[in-house]
Formats: C-alpha cells, sequence, structure tokens
C-alpha cells in the first residue's frame, strides 16, 4: 500500500485546515459524536496536485442530525439529496488565494459550497432508472461502494489520517482506474459509473485497468437503465474534457456509445467522401481537436462548438452511395444529419435552444464549399451572414476544423478561401450592419405606406424587402419604398387578373 509523498501529506494537510469554517465544521460533528471524513474528488485532486472549490464529506450522521449541525454554520442550507443521505450549504469561501478564489470585493465575495452525506451504499434494481439508498454505519462499507478507487480514499478530518483501504493513492500516482470492489459488482451498482470512467478518462487521463474495460464492454446495455438526464450529463462533461478523444473511444470501443449515442461508432466504417481520412470516425474526432484548438475566438471552452463538431458528419451512413469509378458521394448529410442531430439530442434532454444551434451548425457546415469553388457575390455573402443569424462565429470555427486534409496545398487553399469570406463579411458587416440586417422599412411604416392592417400581407411585404435588402445591400427608405410600392402594384394586378 502507497503512503503520500511529504508533498501531498502536506496538500492533504492544507485541503483539512486551510478554512477556518471546515475546521469548525470538523468540530461541530466531532463533538456530537460523529465522524466526519473528506471524499471523493477533493482528496483525489489533492494527492495529484490540483485544487478544486467544492468539499464532500461522508459521515456517520443521519440526514437530520446533518442539517441541524450545518444550520449552525449557516442559513444558506439545501436537502434536495436528502432522500439520497446528501444535505448541503454555501459559506464564505474564507481559504487562501492560493486554494480558493482570488481576493475580491465583500458583496462579491466567493462561496465555498459544502455536501455532507451519510454513509451509504447505491444499487440499481434490474429494471430501476434509479437507484436506491441504504445508509450504512461505518466508513468502509461506504467507499466501497464509490465508483473508483481514486475516488475511494477519505480524509479524517479530525486526526488528518488518510484512509487508503483500496490502493486509490497508487492508482492515482498511476494513472489507473480501477473499481474498490470487483467492476461488475461496481457497475451494477450504477451503470453510469461506466460513462464516468471514460469521462475520467477524458479529463484526467487516467486509463481504466483490462478489468475495467472488459466489465464496460460485458455491462454495456445496463447503461440504458439509467435517465436520459444523467446519462447527457456525463457525455457533456467528458466532450468538455481537455481530452474528449480518450473517453469517446472508450465509449466507442466497449460498446457503450451503441447505447448513448449510436451515430458516433456508425461512422467508424463509412470513408469519406475525399477517401483522404481512415473513416469519418476519425475524422470526427480531428474536427473536435481542431475545434478545441480554435475555442479561443470563442472566449473559451464552447459546448455548441463541440457538440457540432461531434455530430457534423451523423448523417453520412444514411446517405452514402456509390459512384462510378470507385468514388464515393453523401449527397444531403448536412440536412440529414441535421434532423437527426436534433432527434439524438432531443433523447438526451438537451435545452431547446441548444438543440436549434447545432443543428443549424449541422446544416451550414458544407455552405462554405460553395464560396471556396466559386465567387460569391455580396447577395451570398449576405444570405451566409443571415442563415447563420447568431451562430456564425461558431459556423466560422467548424468551418476552419472541418479542414483535415493532408494534402497542404488544398488546406491552403481553404484556409486562405475562408480568410477571404471572414474579411468580406466583417467589410460588409462594418459598411451595413448585417448584424442587424433588416430591410429598410419595418411593419409598421410597410402598413402606413400601403394603407393596410396588420396581416399576412405585411409580412409577405416584409419579406420581399428583406431579400431585396440581401441581393442589393441597404437601399435607404425612399428607394424601398419605390421598390415596394412596385410590388405592391404587380402584386394587386395579379390578383385583379380573371
Amino acid at each position: 500500500m502507497s503512503e503520500p509523498t511529504s508533498a501531498q501529506r502536506a496538500a492533504l494537510e492544507q485541503l483539512r485546515t486551510s478554512s477556518a469554517t471546515v475546521t469548525r465544521l470538523a468540530t461541530l460533528f466531532a463533538d456530537a459524536g460523529h465522524e466526519l471524513y473528506l471524499v471523493g474528488g477533493p482528496v483525489r485532486d489533492a494527492v495529484l496536485g490540483r485544487t478544486g472549490n467544492d468539499l464532500d464529506f461522508t459521515t456517520s450522521a443521519r440526514p437530520d442530525e446533518i442539517e441541524r449541525l450545518l444550520r449552525r454554520l449557516t442559513n444558506a442550507v439545501w436537502d434536495m439529496g436528502r432522500d439520497f443521505g446528501t444535505i448541503g450549504c454555501a459559506v464564505p469561501d474564507d481559504r487562501p488565494p492560493s486554494i480558493g478564489s482570488a481576493p475580491v470585493e465583500a458583496a462579491e465575495a466567493p462561496k465555498l459550497v459544502l455536501e455532507v452525506t451519510t454513509f451509504r451504499s447505491d444499487a440499481y434494481q434490474a429494471d430501476s432508472r434509479k437507484p436506491s439508498v441504504v445508509f450504512g454505519d461505518h466508513l468502509g462499507g461506504d467507499l466501497v461502494r464509490r465508483d473508483f478507487t481514486v475516488n475511494a480514499m477519505a480524509l479524517d478530518m479530525v486526526s488528518g489520517e488518510l484512509l487508503d483501504p483500496f490502493g486509490g493513492l497508487a492508482d492515482a500516482e498511476h494513472g489507473v482506474l480501477m473499481t474498490p470492489s470487483t467492476p461488475e459488482l461496481s457497475f451494477s451498482d450504477d451503470p453510469l459509473r461506466m460513462m464516468r470512467a471514460a469521462r475520467f478518462a477524458a479529463q484526467l487521463g487516467f486509463r481504466p485497468a483490462p478489468a475495467v474495460v472488459a466489465a464496460m464492454t460485458a455491462m454495456a446495455d445496463r447503461i440504458t437503465i439509467v435517465s436520459a438526464e444523467r446519462v447527457r450529463d456525463e457525455l457533456v462533461k467528458t466532450i468538455m474534457a481537455p481530452n474528449p478523444r480518450v473517453g469517446l473511444n472508450l465509449l466507442a470501443v466497449t460498446g457503450l456509445a451503441a447505447h448513448v449515442l449510436p451515430e458516433l461508432p456508425a461512422l467508424r466504417m463509412e470513408r469519406d467522401e475525399h477517401n483522404r481520412h481512415k473513416d469519418v470516425y476519425e475524422h470526427t474526432l480531428t474536427v473536435l481537436e481542431q475545434t478545441i484548438d480554435l475555442e479561443p475566438r470563442l472566449g473559451g471552452p464552447d459546448l455548441i462548438a463541440r457538440l457540432a463538431a461531434l455530430l457534423h458528419d451523423i448523417g453520412k451512413p444514411r446517405t452514402r452511395r456509390f459512384e462510378a469509378g470507385g468514388k464515393v458521394s453523401f449527397h444531403h448529410h448536412d440536412v440529414v444529419g441535421a434532423k437527426m442531430a436534433t432527434k439524438r439530442m432531443q433523447a438526451l434532454r438537451f435545452p431547446t435552444d441548444q438543440i436549434k444551434a447545432v443543428a443549424k451548425l449541422v446544416e451550414l457546415h458544407l455552405r462554405f464549399h460553395g464560396y471556396a469553388d466559386a465567387d460569391w457575390t455580396d447577395s451570398a455573402v449576405r444570405r451566409y451572414v443571415r442563415d447563420a443569424g447568431d451562430q456564425l462565429d461558431r459556423l466560422h470555427v467548424l468551418t476552419r476544423s472541418d479542414c483535415t486534409t493532408r494534402n497542404a496545398r488544398k488546406a491552403a487553399r481553404l484556409r486562405t478561401a475562408y480568410e477571404q469570406l471572414e474579411w468580406r463579411i466583417d467589410e460588409l458587416a462594418k459598411q451595413e450592419e448585417l448584424d442587424s440586417m433588416r430591410p429598410d422599412l419595418d411593419g409598421t411604416q410597410i402598413m402606413a405606406i400601403l394603407g393596410i392592417p396588420p396581416g399576412r400581407d405585411v409580412g409577405q411585404a416584409y419579406k420581399y424587402l428583406l431579400e431585396k435588402r440581401i441581393d442589393e445591400g441597404p437601399l435607404g427608405e425612399e428607394k424601398a419604398r419605390e421598390a415596394l410600392l412596385s410590388w405592391w402594384a404587380e402584386r394587386q394586378a395579379t390578383t385583379r387578373e380573371p
């Protein structure tokens, strides 16, 4: 069994004692005759030299007693997790800046979130979508039911002793993911742990032990009993990790992706139309990585951009056609893919605004290739901006990331073409306020000029003026008025014809 190094001991001691509030919490539980241990991610991160803001504790106290003791610290207490034995609270973060947040004004003082949970074990029944909870009386029973050994270490809040009955410290040092009990028992208790293994691989660079991979593969279909919301949250954490390729690969090779994101492994054997990549699956993960590299353009890690990169080619398997000369085509895979992305994200209970944003990006991701092959008019550029709407910056990133060709000359040509397109968009935006593209006349003006009440005619007139604005640029109110009256006269004459 490994022993903490002096640096790890110092990090654990700082974690235990750096907050006077947390020290008082430990005293309150000890004086009441209860054990209190810091567990899970905070302990794991401390031995890895990482820091975090939220603290998770486990205790011999039952939920009612936990709540009573926490209320002696603060009134900001919540009990949404009471059925699972968890009571939480928020207290001022009084840790030094090196542990907590940087100093700020008192009105903006950061909060330290504390969650305290009764010793417990979670287990799923064969057909249940939610775990049943059994409270325990000792720490060992709690730790053995945790997901991985690296999360099954406990720091005694009174003595400062690190309790590591399952070798989590050694596994953390070697970057190994292993379960405290057998993987089969652990994943049976909570199948979502199989997805969590992928997440930790992507977040921390840990590699699952062979026994873990074997159990994930054998038990992959058990993930279907977990709620869509929990699956979605774990998938999002994997996608938003520093190295999502590792986690997504693990989901694919073990068969889990076939149940939670089947569109991804379906790409594995589909060659793309350029016949340059090993398969569309590898191309997709490369596009995701290149999107991450370009995220500074979006202000930082961006879930919508990453999801669009991951899903942008999922329409290819359904649209693949073998052409003469051995070529392969995927006509309309953008439109088909947008519908598939919508359906999958709905199944995973993503918010509607995120679904619409990703679907729009998937549908538009090929639009640029028309520009690369032929000069666009200003009208075409305006339509590109209009269709992208508030997703234009993400579309820039996705389109640039979608170039994974190994042909240096072709890559340079595409890169130059897109830089030219972005430059033209910027220039037109300066001249024409593209971000708020509207007709030169609004609905009220249209009704006044034509002498008509609100209704379908106003909407059609507005659409006509918007199309004219896109085709010709800003007209000014006078020219727009003349164009509107001419359109209206032609419309009236047409409707009067026998």
